[in-house]
């Protein structure tokens, strides 16, 4: 009875996690038709708002955090974003820094079986809220598949790779926690939201 249960609240996780993602590429979508009809909105209101930045503006925006890695590694946090559906997405960049082409260590994935196997991935990455005393693992869908970016296996020297991970999100006056990964220094990040 209880392993029907749980079976059952996993699909439920994961359908309010694909109902949340939809919703917020649409609010996404949405956005840039509202800014066109307002001529007289200018740059800096537009950057005060910070509530739905362009790609462009996360990128040339101070990283959150930088964080080093094993062979070069950098791993540069653009953005900590809390979602309506109780989602929090941390969007960021992967680069090699160093001279010589390097492979992503297996380690990022974590060492749960069902993540590992699903192939490389940033599945071991995790958020720590110290006030409230609890660590966020990346969420997984049904099939066991971390909601991260997956697939990548070698780096070449001086090339970076956007990455994003989705955790559940901790409580709304926790606003600030400290981002772990595998084999990267630790660092302390705002989620915005």
């Amino acid at each position: 009875m209880s392993m029907r249960f749980t079976t059952k609240a996993r699909r439920g996780v994961v359908a309010l996690t694909v109902a949340a993602g939809l919703a917020l590429g649409v609010a996404g979508c949405g956005g840039d038709g509202d800014d066109n009809k307002k001529p007289d909105t200018s740059a800096s209101a537009t950057k005060d708002r910070g509530s739905d930045p362009s790609a462009q503006e996360g990128q040339a925006d101070e990283p959150l955090a930088e964080l080093r890695g094993s062979d070069g590694l950098l791993l540069q946090i653009v953005s900590a974003q809390r979602d309506a559906g109780g989602f929090v997405t941390v969007n960021a960049t992967l680069k090699n820094d160093g001279a010589k082409n390097t492979v992503v260590p297996a380690a990022l994935s974590g060492n749960e079986t069902e993540i590992v196997r699903n192939g490389r991935s940033l599945g071991g990455a995790t958020l720590v809220d110290s006030k409230g005393k609890k660590r966020y693992y990346v969420l997984r869908d049904t099939d066991g598949r971390p909601l991260t970016t997956t697939g990548f296996s070698t780096i070449k020297a001086g090339e970076s790779l956007s990455v994003f991970m989705q955790f559940p999100a901790p409580p709304a006056d926790a606003s600030e926690v400290t981002f772990q990964l595998p084999t990267f220094a630790s660092g302390t990040i705002q989620i915005s939201g």
